[in-house]
């Protein structure tokens, strides 16, 4: 049978001793020689076996070897199941091969020249347990020890070192191994101590809360110019001044006003969250402090995906399961909605499946599906959409009328628009009309329609989670522009509308803004402006509107408008107002006005109709303007006069 494993010439090589030797630690000088396993294996069989010779020691067998079994006792490996010989363990009975044999007492001593194999071989030759006694089928040995490596072997030869210690000397080991670990924990423990005063410090701080000193203000201010803002320090500063100001009589200092609380912590919420310090200011009038820190929390993280499925080619059923196959995890998204579904992670992108281009569903942010649940449009009407870029509710409507009736999707941009019409022919939506109008003109372009939807351009404070730059580049000039703008556009609206449409009459106004100057004051103008009344959104869910808010008084019919909150809702903030048209006559005393003269106004006076002297009425008609401008100047030359013949009187 072919042999496995190194040959002799193999394992009798060397080299990697003499080069580990340098490496290795020195050997301890000491009168006595440290023996290996294997040397006190063999000098144990050789006192055992001195009382007989080489023939004692042999098993029974061929070969001339002698026919007396030893007396010795088995060991190591030679005693593997020798407690006598019998049939069943024969084999152990082949003879050995005859090999030269050295003079008894020819031992060697494990060292890094590489003899120790050829001692080895030599006495286990002498003592008859060699290696060839154990040879296997195939002829390589069962000795685990003759196939070692020479760092195993460098290995062994450090061994003796530990094993040759006495008792005494490894129980010191082991004191000594205690001992240091006890000074270990002993080190530790005072490390814990010295720690312990400053957390329960900190615990103090924590509990009293002082206010910084202006000067300290002022340095920090400075570092912040040349170095980042510490925002740990921030934070807990925060929650310490939150604290203090839920029990603002038991926790405040001496002396300090509520006031100086409320700005320190206005300034540090600015910091933390990057916030303009004019916005900060809006946020914590409109949010009581606990409700503001979770709404500023929540914008900093997005809104989850979702999409509206497109009923006019498909159901939501067949549409998850068509997305599920394709690696998509999504559920409902609500009881409240019929066709939405929230995606939570997607193998695949959702904005370029074949079931996306195919017009199956649209993406659409959850906030934008109940402006048109609200519209509730009905088949066969004629709706307005007035501000329809990029076409989600747009669409949804057409879904809701089942392609009939006529819906007039108008937006002031024409850029915008190409996304409209791109949406609509994707999704199958043949009863939409695309227009490109000015929304403030639209009365005098076309009107009589039964429900008009009014999504406004707004300062997009409830979407600040897919616009971060809102948190800085917003002013009062562009909450005051944008609330302009709306009271115009609002005005217009309402004057598309039909008072006298059998199924409809209806105004749906709605902003992606939480601003009261862009959603409440703009709604109580429209109710001061025009006959309308404010009616129940049909929405289940969302907060009411404000019927005060600081100085201001709105109409009590505002809480039947909705507010949607990203912390309360996980929806984009937004805002729905819905009302309904009970007349087409508009009211004398704003007819002929502009709605610009009325946005700075208070909303503190009831519906009443003010009568104003027709010279002051004349002036603002463009098409008598010759003539009232000459009327009042008579009476300003006298009273000028009167005034000039007066003042000589006086003197």
């Amino acid at each position: 049978k072919e042999k496995r494993g190194p040959g002799r010439k193999a394992r009798k090589q060397r080299g990697a001793e003499v080069e580990l030797a340098r490496f290795l630690p020195p050997e301890p000088e000491s009168g006595r020689k440290k023996l290996s396993s294997h040397g006190r294996r063999r000098a144990a069989k050789r006192r055992l076996g001195a009382g007989g010779g080489p023939a004692a020691r042999r098993p029974l067998g061929g070969g001339g070897r002698g026919g007396g079994e030893g007396e010795r006792e088995p060991t190591g490996q030679t005693a593997r199941g020798r407690s006598g010989f019998s049939d069943s363990n024969s084999k152990w009975l082949a003879p050995a091969k005859a090999k030269k044999t050295q003079p008894k007492g020819n031992h060697v001593e494990l060292s890094s020249d590489g003899e120790v194999e050829e001692g080895w071989e030599m006495e286990e030759e002498e003592d008859g347990s060699s290696e060839e006694e154990m040879v296997d089928d195939y002829g390589a040995s069962s000795s685990e020890e003759e196939e070692l490596l020479p760092i195993e072997k460098a290995a062994l030869k450090q061994k003796p070192d530990r094993e040759g210690l006495s008792e005494d000397d490894s129980e010191e080991e082991e004191e000594e191994e205690e001992e240091e670990a006890e000074e270990a924990s002993k080190q530790k423990m005072g490390q814990k101590e010295e720690e312990g005063p400053d957390l329960q410090l900190n615990l103090d701080i924590d509990e009293q809360f002082k206010l910084p000193t202006s000067e300290e203000i002022e340095k920090e201010d400075i570092l912040f110019i040349s170095e980042p803002p510490d925002l740990h320090v921030i934070h807990q500063r925060i929650q310490g001044n939150m604290e203090v100001l839920q029990d603002f009589g038991a926790k405040r200092e001496e002396g300090r006003s509520r006031q100086e609380y409320l700005a320190l912590l206005r300034r540090d919420m600015a910091a933390y969250y990057s916030y303009s310090d004019f916005l900060l200011t809006k946020l914590m009038d409109i949010f009581p402090l606990p409700e503001l820190v979770n709404f500023l929390e929540a914008n900093e993280v997005p809104r989850p995906v979702t999409i509206r499925t497109n009923t006019l080619k498909t159901r939501r059923r067949d549409l998850a399961q068509a997305l599920i196959n394709r690696g998509v995890n999504l559920d409902p998204l609500g009881k409240w909605s019929k066709t939405g579904l929230v995606i939570y992670d997607s193998t695949v992108p959702i904005g370029a499946t074949p079931e996306y281009l195919a017009g199956h569903y649209m993406l659409q942010g959850a906030s934008s599906l109940l402006p048109v649940m609200a519209l509730a449009p009905q088949e066969n009407e004629h709706i307005l959409d007035m501000c329809c870029a990029p076409g989600g509710k747009t669409s949804y409507i057409a879904q809701l009328m089942k392609n009939t009736g006529m819906i007039l999707a108008n937006d002031s941009s024409a850029e915008r628009l190409r996304s409209v019409v791109g949406n609509l022919h994707r999704l199958g939506v043949t009863n939409a009309v695309v227009s490109n109008c000015d929304g403030r003109q639209f009365p005098k372009v076309l009107g009589g329609f039964d429900r008009v939807l009014l999504d406004a351009p707004c300062s997009g404070t409830g979407v600040i989670s897919k616009d971060p730059a809102v948190k800085t580049n917003k002013d009062e000039k562009d909450i005051l522009r944008c609330a302009h703008l709306q009271k115009e556009l609002i005005l217009s609206a309402i004057d598309s509308v039909n008072a006298a449409s059998e199924t409809g009459g209806y105004i749906v106004y709605c902003t992606c803004s939480i601003m009261v100057e862009e959603n409440e004051w703009v709604v109580d103008y429209a109710l001061k402006k025009r006959n309308v009344r404010l009616v129940p959104t049909g929405l289940d869910f969302g907060k009411e509107g404000f019927t005060r808010f600081k100085d201001r008084r709105f109409h009590p019919s505002l809480k039947c408008t909705r507010r949607f909150y990203p912390h309360t809702h996980n929806m984009d903030g937004f805002f729905i107002a819905k009302f309904k048209k009970f007349s087409n006559a508009i009211p004398q005393a704003q007819k002929d006005e502009e709605p610009a003269v009325e946005v700075a106004a208070p909303s503190t006076v009831p519906d009443t109709i003010v009568t104003e002297p027709p010279p002051k009425k004349k002036k603002l008609e463009a098409s008598k303007a010759d003539k009232e401008q000459k009327l009042p100047q008579p009476a300003l030359k006298k009273k000028h006069s009167l005034q000039a013949q007066r003042r000589p009187l006086k003197a």
